[in-house]
């Protein structure tokens, strides 16, 4: 579709639908924070889920489509390059936030268990690509498991967060979850949800066109798919989430923020399913080469990292924010370098 387009064309439209996914889950910030305060689920199970689910959204269009057309690398790479870059971003929001250490001022239990249900899924990809090349209608069982164990990793969180068994410490950083009494209530919570909706549409639209724009690149100028997939289209689509954290912080919604990175790195795990799924030339866990599992050893990394520094809650690091913050922004500045060395 795009393919007979010039480059400055090409850059225009893809900046157009950038801005679109910006706008729309600006919007989709302010409505699952009150999705979370009307419903009592939590800013730590609301940012995790709903609105982690939804700025995925355009990012999982553009892993089944390049899936879709065969390019299994491009699919996985904007999917674990996404999960880097949106770790990234929460590094970022605690540099720029005026508070206290992010990670140890939005501690809460929620947020822990999605950190090590996501360590747990990053890791299933790497075992599958490792073993035997088995699939049944060109699916790997490993795709199943990552599908089953995401639903029983959200039970597992929402249990957690309606009857948990332990607290963290509260301190004088800590900010509590608690209702806003701001939001409108007489605006019925099923027009909330709808007008939600629309917005994960426009976004989800948003990522096809991306999508089809990196292909043309990719085609065009014989790039590398990992190159344009884990550091092109992967930020272009994870932009909602730096959107989404920066205004969340602002807010003073820090459950919200921090539940929203890890939630939405949760759910990118299931590109990898979706990918799978669309990938019709076998098992997409054998078709993906050592770029890619360069990226997903890079986000397996920095989310370690980030599970440190929420059990740690260090109170203040350098300028101000938390030594994991330091090393995740060191992490991934070094991922790219190692990328674009190699790719050039």
């Amino acid at each position: 579709m795009f393919a007979s387009f010039s480059v400055a064309a090409l850059i225009a439209i893809a900046i157009v639908a950038a801005a679109v996914v910006v706008l729309a889950s600006i919007r989709a910030t302010v409505l699952s924070d009150t999705i979370a305060d009307r419903t009592r689920m939590g800013e730590a199970v609301a940012g995790g889920i709903v609105l982690g689910g939804a700025t995925s959204l355009s990012g999982i269009v553009v892993s089944v489509t390049a899936a879709s057309q065969g390019d299994a690398s491009f699919a996985v790479s904007n999917a674990l390059g996404g999960i880097a870059a949106q770790t990234l971003f929460l590094a970022l929001a605690d540099l720029f936030s005026r508070g206290p250490n992010l990670e140890h001022a939005a501690a809460e239990p929620a947020n822990l268990m999605q950190t090590v249900l996501l360590i747990g899924f990053l890791s299933v990809p790497i075992a599958a690509s490792a073993g035997p090349e088995v699939s049944l209608f060109a699916v790997h069982p490993a795709s199943v498991i990552l599908a089953v164990a995401y639903v029983v990793g959200i039970k597992l969180t929402t249990t957690m967060r309606d009857a948990p068994l332990w607290r963290p410490v509260r301190t004088a950083a800590t900010r509590e979850d608690t209702p806003s009494d701001d939001h409108d209530k007489d605006t019925p919570l099923l027009g909330t949800l709808l007008a939600f909706a629309g917005l994960v549409a426009l976004m989800g639209l948003s990522g096809w066109v991306i999508s089809r724009i990196g292909a043309v690149f990719i085609d065009r100028y014989d790039l590398s798919s990992s190159l344009v997939g884990a550091l092109g289209t992967a930020v272009v689509t994870s932009l909602p989430e730096l959107v989404t954290t920066l205004t969340a912080v602002r807010r003073g919604a820090l459950q919200l923020a921090v539940g929203g990175i890890i939630g939405g790195n949760t759910f990118d795990t299931l590109f990898l399913v979706f990918s799978d799924v669309a990938y019709r030339d076998g098992s997409i866990y054998h078709a993906i080469g050592p770029d890619d599992l360069f990226w997903l050893a890079t986000g397996l990394l920095m989310t370690v990292v980030l599970l440190a520094g929420l059990i740690l809650r260090q109170r203040e690091g350098p300028a101000r924010i938390g030594v994991e913050s330091v090393m995740m922004m060191a992490i991934y500045a070094a991922a790219v370098g190692i990328e674009v060395v190699y790719s050039a």
